[in-house]
């Protein structure tokens, strides 16, 4: 499955299942075919996921700093939180400031 989210003030942004899911539980979302994210909405979701990305990058740092002091090494993943959410963060910034909502799956 794919999520295709959708703005006036944007273009398409296509995300696969595992993301798009992802994306939803940041923000507190039932993961659905279907939703939408109101345009005076968008300033609060812009910070849950500020705040998600924050708290991954933590969770990382101090892993790795656990991991140092016995000695060992981690592997973040490939493609971070971060990466994951910035074209999200991007669409909202740039739908608030248009006044536009963001909706997908329909």
């Amino acid at each position: 499955m794919l999520y295709k989210f959708k703005s006036r003030a944007t273009a398409d942004l296509v995300m696969l299942e595992p993301a798009g899911r992802r994306l939803l539980e940041v923000l507190g979302r039932e993961p659905s075919e279907q939703g939408i994210f109101e345009a005076p909405d968008l300033p609060r979701l812009m910070q849950q996921l500020d705040q998600a990305i924050e708290l991954e990058e933590a969770h990382w740092e101090e892993a790795e700093r656990q991991a140092q002091a016995q000695g060992q090494t981690i592997r973040r993943p490939e493609v971070t939180l971060r990466q994951r959410l910035w074209p999200m963060r991007e669409m909202m910034r740039r739908s608030h400031a248009e006044g536009q909502a963001i909706v997908w799956g329909v």
